[in-house]
């Protein structure tokens, strides 16, 4: 546990939030109140919120302020929904993360964090460990392109996965489908062998790739990387998940 100095002053810890969104239907069970946090040290190709990116952007908020927010719209969530932190990379402002965390299970409010699992420290790591369900958005199969088209290495999800395999707490695993880099026999064979590799991965999701995010960009006189892509159908999302075949890969174990 950390020290009592850092549990009896958790309400004061601040932090950067870029939004909140009230209402969320996708980002964990049930309907789920998002705090996107503010800040994100790696480029992904596909990136949705580059206005995220900045550190120093966002608002300000205490936990106890968050907090209240929070409960406002509990009567919307109850028992079946709860709290997602998201992002940007919600790691990157971990102590204040782990804080409202700790603030919500203390009401007795269901956490998720949607996260690249890109730890930086000490709090990172208790982050991952605490949260009741951890929405791993796992990139990539392969170092290359975890490298060049993210910036980090594969072993930051891997790491995140064998910390939630230690504690036994749940995982959503999911993976933007880019056609032509990730829809292919190699990726969805990795994935199943991760998933054979690891107990706590309750849930596979796999995302089309979209451009609803090109208002951003242009907003922000920024090129879109992936501007000619092709987005991912519908069909091929049905077809991979079919190949993938997470129910029996899990009978497996």
């Amino acid at each position: 546990m950390l020290n009592d100095v850092f549990s009896k002053n958790i309400y004061e810890k601040i932090g950067r939030i870029h939004s909140l969104q009230t209402m969320g239907l996708v980002d964990g069970p049930g309907v789920r109140f998002v705090a996107f946090l503010q800040g994100c040290p790696l480029r992904c190709e596909y990136c949705h919120n580059p206005d995220t990116h900045d550190f120093a952007g966002g608002k300000v908020y205490s936990v106890k302020d968050l907090l209240k927010r929070i409960n406002r719209y509990r009567v919307y969530f109850g028992k079946f929904g709860g709290v997602t932190f998201s992002g940007g990379e919600p790691l990157g402002q971990a102590e204040f993360l782990l804080a409202a965390i700790r603030a919500c299970q203390q009401e007795g409010i269901h956490t998720a964090l949607d996260t690249s699992g890109f730890v930086f420290d000490y709090f990172g790591e208790k982050v991952i460990a605490e949260v009741d369900l951890l929405i791993l958005d796992f990139k990539f199969t392969n170092t290359e392109d975890y490298q060049n088209k993210v910036g980090c290495s594969m072993a930051v999800p891997l790491n995140a996965l064998s910390i939630r395999e230690k504690v036994a707490k749940p995982v959503w695993l999911r993976q933007v489908i880019v056609p032509g880099q990730h829809d292919n026999a190699e990726n969805i064979g990795h994935l199943r062998k991760i998933i054979e590799k690891f107990s706590c991965i309750e849930k596979v999701e796999l995302l089309p790739f979209r451009k609803l995010c090109l208002a951003k960009y242009e907003n922000m006189g920024k090129a879109f990387p992936l501007i000619e892509q092709p987005e991912a159908s519908s069909e091929l999302i049905d077809q991979l998940t079919g190949e993938l075949d997470f129910e029996s890969v899990r009978g497996k174990k």
